[in-house]
C-alpha cells in the first residue's frame, strides 16, 4: 500500500482479519524488534519463526529434550537469541541463525513468563515468573537463581524455593503465592513486580532491594504488568477487571541512581514520585476480565482481549482512554495478543492454535497523492487550454529553474529511523533465509516381486506389439517393458512395478474398429500377379469381336 495515497484522517489501528497462520497448535507469540520476524510457541515443544513479510515459515526450532507445551517466547534486543519457557519447567536459549540450542536450565517451578534482559545485545540473565513462587533472576551461564521479594515484610532470599515451600504464605500471614507478574524497565536496570496485594514494587535486582512501592486502589491481584516500547508508560491488568496506565516519572536511563536521590524512609512516598496514575480502562457494561493487554508500537494505542470463553474480541483504546474500536473474530477463545512494532497490525492467538492477523482496511485518497486531483461524482464538460498539450507549455517557459543541477546528491548516508533509538546497529537480525520443509514421502506402489511375472508381461501378446512386429518395427531391447492389455508397467526407484489401468472410451472404439475391419496382408503373404488394365480391356474387346 502506497503510504502517500492513504487518508491521514484514518486511525492507525487494525479493523479486519487479513489472513491467518496455521502450523501445529500455537499458544504464544512475540515479534522481534523490527517486526520482520514472528516467533510462535507450540504445544509440542517446538518454536516456529515466521517471516512476517512473506508469511512463510523461516525456521523451526525443535529439540528432542523439549516436548512440552511452550508458555512464552522472548527475543533478544537484536534478534540473535530466543528464550523459550515450557511446561516441563525448563528455559531454553536458542541461537536463531544456527537453529541450535545454546543452554537449557530446569527450574523447580513452571515459568509462565520469561524475559531476556532488554539492555544487552548478548544477555546473560533473564527474568522468570514461575507459576507458584516469586519471580526470580536466572543466570543463563551458571543456572543460579535469585528470588525477588514480593512483599515489604518479606526478607530477600537468594536461592529458589523448594517445591514443599513454593506455596507458603507471606511472613505476615497473608494469602499464599499466586502467579506474580514482573517485567524489566526499558534498559533493564530495574524490575517492576506486581503482587497479589495490589502493589507495584520497584526492585533493584542486583542488590535484591525494594526501592519503591506503588499501591493500587482496591488492592486486587495484578495479573499482567509491562512497559510501553518507549518506556514512558506502564500498564497493569488486575483482577478487578480494570486496566491501569501509569506514567513513568523516572529517567529512562540510570533509574536506579534517580531512586537513590529520592530515597526516603517511606517507600510509598518514593513510589508516588516514580509512577503516576494516568488512565483507568474498563468495560463498565459487561465488566469482563482482560487477556494479554499491550501497547501499540508507538504507544498511542492500547489493546486488550476479552477473557470470556468462546469469544474472540479485541478492544482498542487511544491513549486518552477513549474506546475507538471493538474487533470481533471467530467463536474461539483468545489466549495471546501482540501489536506489530511499526505497522498498525495486531496478531492474536486463538484457543485452537491459529494465529489471526488483523490489519487496517485502507481507503485510498488520491487527493493526498496529487493535491490538484478532484474527485467527480458525475461527468463534467471540460474546456482545454490552448497550450495544455504542448511539449513545453508557455506557463512552464516563464518559470525559472530553482534547482541547482551542480549540487552533489548524498546516496551513502543512511538516515536514522526515529522509531528505533539505536537503529545504527549493523549486526541486527532482520530476516532469515527460508529453509524448505520436506514433504511427507508418499508410499511407493506395489512392486512385482517375482521375476517370472515380469518375463510373462514382456512376452505377452498385445495388439500394439503384434502390429509393431507386423510392420517390422518390433523392439529388440529386452529391457523395455511391453504394455499388457488394461495394465501399465513402469519403473519406480529402479524396480519394475505394475498398476491396473482402465482403458479409455477412445481406446475401446479403436479396438472395436480393428475387429470389424479385415486385417492387412502380412509381408509373408504371396500376392497374385495382376494384369495391367489396358491388357484387360484389349482381351475383352477381342472376345466380343470373335463372338
Amino acid at each position: 500500500m502506497n503510504a502517500s495515497i492513504i487518508d491521514p484522517l484514518q486511525g492507525d489501528f487494525p479493523e479486519v482479519i487479513e489472513e491467518f497462520l496455521e502450523y501445529g497448535t500455537m499458544k504464544c507469540i512475540a515479534f522481534n524488534r523490527r517486526g520482520t520476524l514472528l516467533a510462535a510457541g507450540c504445544t509440542d515443544g517446538s518454536c516456529i519463526i515466521w517471516d512476517f513479510e512473506t508469511r512463510g515459515v523461516a525456521k523451526e526450532l525443535r529439540d528432542k529434550d523439549c516436548v512440552s507445551a511452550i508458555t512464552s517466547v522472548c527475543w533478544s534486543k537484536y534478534g540473535h537469541l530466543l528464550l523459550v519457557s515450557s511446561t516441563d519447567k525448563s528455559l531454553n536459549l536458542w541461537d536463531v541463525v544456527k537453529g541450535e540450542r545454546i543452554t537449557r536450565i530446569v527450574l523447580e517451578q513452571t515459568a509462565l513468563l520469561a524475559r531476556l534482559h532488554p539492555g544487552s545485545s548478548n544477555p546473560t540473565v533473564c527474568l522468570a515468573c514461575p507459576f507458584s513462587s516469586a519471580p526470580m533472576i536466572v543466570d543463563l551461564n551458571t543456572g543460579t537463581t535469585t528470588v525477588l521479594p514480593v512483599s515489604l515484610t518479606e526478607t530477600a532470599v537468594v536461592s529458589a524455593p523448594t517445591s514443599a515451600t513454593a506455596r507458603n504464605k507471606f511472613s505476615d500471614g497473608s494469602a499464599p503465592y499466586t502467579p506474580t507478574a514482573a517485567c524489566f524497565s526499558k534498559h533493564g536496570d530495574l524490575v517492576y513486580v506486581g503482587n497479589s496485594k495490589g502493589e507495584i514494587l520497584i526492585i533493584d535486582y542486583s542488590n535484591v532491594e525494594i526501592c519503591a512501592v506503588v499501591p493500587i486502589s482496591g488492592g486486587s491481584v495484578i495479573k499482567n504488568i509491562l512497559f510501553s516500547r518507549n518506556g514512558k508508560y506502564l500498564l497493569t491488568n488486575s483482577n478487578d477487571r480494570m486496566i491501569r496506565i501509569y506514567e513513568n516519572l523516572l529517567p529512562l536511563k540510570e533509574g536506579r541512581k534517580a531512586l537513590d536521590e529520592l530515597k526516603e524512609d517511606d517507600l510509598k512516598a518514593v513510589g508516588a514520585k516514580s509512577l503516576s496514575l494516568f488512565r483507568e480502562l474498563q468495560d463498565s457494561i459487561t465488566r469482563i476480565h482482560w487477556k494479554a493487554p499491550c501497547f501499540s508500537g508507538d504507544g498511542e494505542w492500547l489493546i486488550g482481549g476479552s477473557a470470556n470463553k468462546g469469544e474472540h474480541k479485541i478492544y482498542i483504546w487511544d491513549r486518552a482512554g477513549h474506546l475507538v474500536k471493538i474487533l470481533e473474530g471467530p467463536k474461539e477463545a483468545l489466549i495471546d495478543l501482540a501489536w506489530h512494532p511499526v505497522h498498525p497490525i495486531v496478531v492474536s492467538v486463538s484457543f485452537n492454535g491459529l494465529v489471526y492477523i488483523w490489519a487496517k482496511d485502507y481507503t485510498e485518497n488520491w487527493s493526498a497523492f496529487a493535491p490538484d486531483f478532484k474527485e467527480l461524482e458525475e461527468n463534467e464538460e471540460y474546456v482545454e487550454r490552448e497550450d495544455e498539450f504542448d511539449l513545453i507549455p508557455d506557463t512552464e517557459k516563464v518559470k525559472e529553474v530553482d534547482v541547482d543541477v551542480d549540487e552533489d546528491v548524498d546516496i551513502i548516508t543512511v538516515e536514522k529511523d526515529s522509531t528505533f533509538s539505536d537503529s545504527d546497529f549493523e549486526d541486527e537480525i532482520r530476516y532469515l533465509p527460508v529453509s524448505p520443509i520436506p514433504d511427507i514421502p508418499e508410499q511407493p506402489d506395489k512392486c512385482v516381486d517375482s521375476s517370472s511375472k515380469a518375463v510373462e508381461s514382456h512376452h505377452s501378446a498385445s495388439p500394439l506389439s503384434e502390429e509393431a512386429f507386423q510392420n517390422g518395427r518390433a523392439s529388440n531391447n529386452p529391457e523395455w517393458p511391453v504394455l499388457k492389455e488394461n495394465s501399465a508397467v513402469e519403473y519406480a526407484n529402479g524396480t519394475l512395478s505394475k498398476r491396473k489401468r482402465k482403458p479409455s472410451e477412445k481406446v475401446l472404439e479403436l479396438q472395436a474398429e480393428k475387429v470389424k475391419k479385415p486385417s492387412r496382408l502380412k509381408p509373408s503373404t504371396k500376392m497374385s500377379k495382376a494384369k495391367p488394365r489396358f491388357l484387360v480391356d484389349q482381351e475383352t474387346s477381342n472376345s466380343d469381336a470373335n463372338s
